[in-house]
């Protein structure tokens, strides 16, 4: 699909309707999905409606079915649920019902419909547009419209939004509110393992997940958790000795007190028989005599506000939803196949499992699943191997905190020495490495390290050129054969400085990855960086969020935050798309005096009107001149008279907390992966009793770009690099920033937003890991 002009479309657009609609069960970050669709429809000037109480309001009409505008949907993005109301509706499921719904689209002149839900609603929507035909000519036929009426409206668009805490749609990486999920479910482990540990006690914990174990299967990864019961992978026979064995094992000679599994609500054995929490305590206590408590987190699952990802997720797949509609025409039928390829892949992993197929339904819940799978298999049931290899290790964390540094650690530790590496931990990065201040690490070393914040290794802005002869003695003393460098720009610009040194220190020829790892999301070689998205949920939540709601009784108040990020925006303006704020300022996006100016004026309008609360983020080094300071003052003193101004900087608020559910995920991954990696370059590059890489594909930063998970040389990227400024010369995410501006009401070019594109669902399409 091309660059759109705005113009173009808004002439598409004029007098044409929509409707959104959000049906079966709710789920966080629906609310910023329904924002989405309303006002990206109105802003390329289509009429929108709202359909409250999903299909059975689509069904019932009258008032169910209410024109929208602007502020219909103002101070909802942060809401979890859904404003609009959703109701499970066995009327649609009948002809009856259908017919009943065509026909108050039709008297309302809609002919596009956004739907957002599950598997279930959005096979109903599939259904009702294959039909909409024949619904048109029955009402015909009936006299409930005139035969003009159904040319007119001939023809049904249909985009489907896949709103589902399980995450269990074939097509997709994440569904709409799972990752808000996996928040509430994390929440209440970190809560119970604190009192698990008091008193020594084992924890069976139940999640949602009826068919799907996405829930339980990702939480246990971010956990650590002992065990894991998924529907897709039932245990083989004798797993209560074997579970047994594992709970008794991590006290015994793990030094833990403690013990954590993880049931999916629809967990069954190999036949197929329910396998359920209160048998899992029971069996726990019997065989081994521990304390053992069942929780189930039921639906507090479903609730609380949604996270950073769920609301930048639902806002971008609204815009896209109303681009989708409006372009779409009767010549375009590959419009709607999408989504009968999902409704059917989605079909054969239940098929699947019910012909005990489980393998294949792994694979067909795709290569993220599968991968997570296999990842959690390696780090919670294999013990290190009794035969050592020739290879030790040194991971080291370089450059300020990240949330989920720790995760990465313990992954790559117990990664090394399942493969019978030695593994070192090195305390305060290069400065640390340079200092001798290297110890040997365990698999019990790094346990309950997953949900721990900061970094436990220690960790220094110091890069190695000033130190690199007393790291080369502490690499011969040691015998390091490889280095894991985990941490932000300093981390990538150290293994830099260090290969270009190789030719003159040999002992620096040895395999090199970087994990990126920073709240700034600067590093290149990566769409996002272990740290990014924690840091963000905290601006989002702590800095944002709670400092709209203290204003809620102060009328018209705007607010300046000042976000981290260094020059790098990403920070700033992926905060600002989840919490809708009217302006970002950014480096990337230089701005003048006259821009400060247009945007104050465009905010004084607004608060004229309806809206009693403005937000303004600003990138810490957005501006030589344009300071956090002088932007307050310059939006207090035009203002006057309409608004009051306050500020907010958040600090290093931003780097402290427990890592979120991606952070952990992704540093967990990461860490496995660049350890399958070292290892395999230490084999190929292991010639005459030693280890000599000087190839640069030997020093590697290991990145997610796009749906891949790859490694690029340091040296590739050196040429991409923009050190002056500390991050990459492009960056992918600027291209979110136009939908900012128009979700704002901004007049935007229509030309800077880059739209998606139609991707056919297949087996093959399914297999990428997405690294989710």
């Amino acid at each position: 699909m091309s660059l759109m002009d705005l113009e173009k479309l808004k002439m598409t657009c004029a007098g044409r309707a929509m409707a959104v609609l959000t049906s079966g069960g709710d789920a966080q970050g629906m609310n910023a999905a329904v924002r989405a669709v309303t006002r990206m429809g109105i802003y390329v000037g289509a009429k929108v409606y709202l359909i409250h109480e999903g299909y059975q309001g689509l069904v019932d009409g009258g008032d169910n079915i209410k024109l929208a505008n602007w502020h219909s949907v103002t101070n909802i993005i942060q809401l979890g649920g859904t404003v609009i109301g959703s109701a499970r509706c066995k009327a649609f499921m009948t002809r009856e019902g259908r017919v009943s719904a065509a026909f108050n689209l039709v008297k309302k002149g809609i002919t596009n419909l956004c739907v957002c839900g599950g598997d279930g609603s959005l096979t109903g929507a599939n259904i009702f547009r294959n039909e909409w035909s024949d619904l048109l000519d029955e009402l015909v036929k009936k006299g409930r419209i005139t035969d003009t009426m159904a040319k007119k409206h001939y023809n049904l668009n249909i985009v489907g939004l896949v709103g589902s805490i399980d995450n269990d749609f074939c097509g997709t990486d994440m569904t709409i509110g799972a990752d808000s999920a996996l928040h509430r479910i994390m929440e209440i482990i970190d809560a119970i393992m604190t009192t698990a540990q008091s008193h020594q006690r084992a924890f069976v914990l139940e999640v949602m997940g009826r068919h799907c174990g996405y829930l339980a299967l990702v939480s246990a990864l971010a956990s650590g958790a002992d065990w894991v019961f998924i529907p897709e992978a039932p245990p083989q026979e004798g797993w209560e000795d074997n579970m047994c064995a594992r709970l008794e094992g991590s006290r015994t000679s793990g030094g833990s007190r403690m013990n954590i599994i993880i049931v999916a609500e629809g967990a069954i054995d190999r036949n197929g028989k329910p396998i359920s929490s209160n048998y899992i305590k029971d069996l726990v206590q019997k065989r081994l005599g521990y304390d053992t408590r069942v929780t189930v987190l039921g639906h507090v699952q479903r609730g609380g506000i949604p996270s950073a990802f769920d609301r930048i997720l639902s806002s971008i797949l609204g815009v896209e939803a109303v681009v989708a509609l409006m372009e779409a025409t009767p010549e375009t039928p590959a419009f709607r196949l999408p989504l009968v390829e999902c409704v059917e892949m989605t079909k054969l992993v239940q098929t699947a499992m019910n012909e005990k197929r489980f393998d294949e339904a792994i694979k067909l819940r795709g290569g993220s699943f599968e991968s997570n799978w296999n990842i959690y298999k390696s780090l919670a049931f294999l013990k290190p191997p009794q035969s050592k290899s020739n290879f030790s290790f040194a991971i080291l964390n370089v450059g300020a905190p990240a949330a989920g540094m720790n995760a990465a650690v313990r992954s790559a530790v117990r990664s090394g020495l399942s493969r019978g590496h030695k593994v070192y931990g090195v305390n305060d990065g290069f400065l640390g490495l340079a200092n001798g201040a290297v110890f040997e690490m365990e698999w019990h070393s790094v346990a309950g390290w997953t949900g721990q914040g900061s970094s436990l290794l220690g960790t220094k802005r110091t890069l190695p050129n000033c130190h690199l002869e007393k790291i080369v003695e502490t690499i011969s003393k040691f015998e390091i054969s490889a280095l894991l460098v985990i941490g932000g720009f300093e981390a990538y610009q150290g293994v830099l400085e260090i290969y270009e040194a190789r030719t003159h220190y040999d002992e620096l020829c040895i395999p090199m990855v970087i994990i990126p790892a920073t709240i700034s999301n600067n590093v290149p070689g990566t769409f996002f960086s272990v740290g990014t998205d924690t840091a963000v949920n905290c601006a989002m939540e702590v800095g944002c969020d709670k400092i709209k709601q203290s204003a809620s009784g102060t009328k018209r108040r705007v607010f300046v935050v000042e976000t981290m990020g260094g020059y790098c925006g990403y920070l700033a303006s992926s905060t600002g798309i989840a919490v809708g704020a009217d302006a970002a300022y950014i480096f990337e996006d230089p701005f003048s005096i006259h821009d400060l100016k247009t945007n104050v004026e465009h905010l004084s309008e607004k608060m004229k009107k309806d809206v009693q609360r403005g937000l303004i983020l600003r990138n810490e080094k957005c501006h030589e001149n344009y300071t956090t300071d002088f932007i307050h003052k310059l939006y207090s003193s035009e203002g006057k008279g309409i608004f009051d101004c306050r500020v907010n900087v958040l600090g290093h608020l931003q780097q402290g907390g427990a890592p979120s559910p991606f952070d952990r995920n992704f540093g967990t991954k990461l860490g496995v992966k660049a350890i399958e990696w070292l290892s395999e370059k230490l084999t190929e590059n292991y010639r005459q009793g030693r280890v000599f890489a000087n190839s640069p594909e030997t020093a590697c930063v290991i990145g997610l770009n796009r749906k891949v998970v790859s490694f690029t040389p340091v040296t590739e990227l050196k040429e991409i690099t923009d050190f002056e400024h500390r991050m990459p010369k492009v960056e992918w995410w600027l291209k979110l920033r136009p939908m900012l501006k128009m979700l704002a009401k901004y007049q935007t070019s229509f030309n800077e937003y880059v739209p998606g594109e139609i991707e056919h669902v297949t087996r093959r399409s399914i297999s990428i890991d997405s690294g989710f």
